[in-house]
C-alpha cells in the first residue's frame, strides 16, 4: 500500500518551529497569528524577534492586540494536499478555529476528496505541542487517516494544560481575564495558577506567592487531575528555571516521566508573559 502524505497544519498556539524526528510523510506548516502593538504588526513566524516585540510591547502604553489567522491563509496551507490535520488555538480564545472551519468548506468547494479534520484543542501552548508530536507517532506508527483522528480524540480526553503566570497585563487588556480575578499578580511575588478548562477558556484555580510554592502546586494538580508519569511538554517565556524544577519534582515522584521544555511562540509569549509557562501533561 502506498504510504499516505500528511500534511499538519497548526496556527502558532503551538510552539514547536519544526516538529522533533517527523514521520517522513509529514509536511508541516504554521499559519501565524499577527500582533500589534500600537502601528507596529509583528507575524508570529520563524523570523519574528520575539524579544524585540515583548520589549516594545512593554514600552508602549497603549494595549496590545493580536489578529488570528484569516480563511484565506488556512485555505493557502490546505491547497494540494491529501490528507490534512490542523491544530488550533482554543477556540473559546481566539477565532482561529473558526478560521480553519470556514477554510475547510473553501476547500471542499474546490476538491471534494480531501481528507480534513481540524481540532479545537481548547487549549494553547504546551498541550497544543502535546498533540503535535502525539500526531507524528500514530502517523509514524503507519495508522490510517480515519484511524489518526479516533486516537487523537481519545488522547485529547487524556490529557490537560496547567499554566503558570507572573504577569497577566495583556489578558487582562484584552479581555482574556477579569481584571478582580487579576489584582494581585505581579505583586508581592505572587504567581496565578490555572488551567484550560473543558469549554476552552483560563479557569483560575490558585494565587501563590513565589516559584517554589508555584513548582509544587503544579505538580498536586498535576497528580490531582490524574498525571502517573508520561509525556509532559512545558512551553515558557525565559523561565527555564522553573522549568527544571518542575522536571525535578516530577522525576522525585515518577521513574517515567518524559519532559520536554521549549520556549513560547509569539502569541504564546504575547499573553503568557516574562516568566510565563505553559504545561501540556498526560493523564
Amino acid at each position: 500500500m502506498d504510504c499516505e502524505i500528511y500534511h499538519r497544519i497548526v496556527d502558532t498556539a503551538c510552539d514547536f518551529r519544526e516538529i522533533p524526528n517527523k514521520a517522513e510523510n509529514v509536511a508541516y506548516e504554521r499559519v501565524p497569528f499577527s500582533l500589534q502593538i500600537e502601528d507596529k504588526v509583528f507575524v508570529d513566524n520563524l523570523d519574528l524577534d520575539i524579544d524585540k516585540m515583548m520589549d516594545e510591547m512593554y514600552a508602549s502604553s497603549e494595549p496590545a492586540r493580536s489578529a488570528c489567522p484569516s480563511p484565506e491563509a488556512y485555505l493557502s496551507a490546505y491547497r494540494g494536499a491529501e490528507n490534512v490535520i490542523v491544530l488550533t488555538l482554543t477556540g473559546g480564545m481566539s477565532g482561529s478555529y473558526n478560521s480553519a472551519v470556514i477554510a475547510e468548506k473553501m476547500l471542499k468547494e474546490e476538491n471534494d476528496n480531501v481528507n480534513i479534520h481540524i481540532i479545537n484543542t481548547l487549549s494553547a501552548g504546551g498541550q497544543n505541542d502535546l498533540f503535535l508530536l502525539k500526531i507524528n507517532e500514530l502517523i509514524k506508527e503507519g495508522l490510517s487517516f480515519e484511524e489518526v483522528v479516533a486516537a487523537m480524540t481519545k488522547y485529547q480526553e487524556n490529557s490537560k494544560l496547567i499554566f503558570v503566570l507572573e504577569k497577566v497585563d495583556n489578558l487582562v487588556k484584552n479581555g482574556r481575564l477579569n481584571k478582580l480575578a487579576a489584582a494581585v499578580v505581579g505583586l508581592l511575588n505572587m504567581r496565578m495558577i490555572g488551567e484550560a478548562s473543558s469549554e476552552g477558556t483560563l479557569h483560575l484555580l490558585h494565587k501563590v506567592r513565589g516559584e517554589k510554592k508555584a513548582v509544587s502546586t503544579v505538580v498536586d494538580e498535576m497528580i490531582k487531575a490524574g498525571y502517573k508519569g508520561g509525556r509532559v511538554v512545558i512551553t515558557h517565556r525565559n523561565n527555564i528555571n522553573i522549568c527544571e524544577k518542575i522536571e525535578e519534582k516530577l522525576k522525585e515522584k515518577f521513574i517515567n516521566v518524559e519532559f520536554i521544555a521549549v520556549p513560547t511562540s509569539g502569541i504564546c509569549s504575547f499573553y503568557g508573559e516574562e516568566g510565563g509557562m505553559l504545561l501540556g501533561y498526560e493523564i
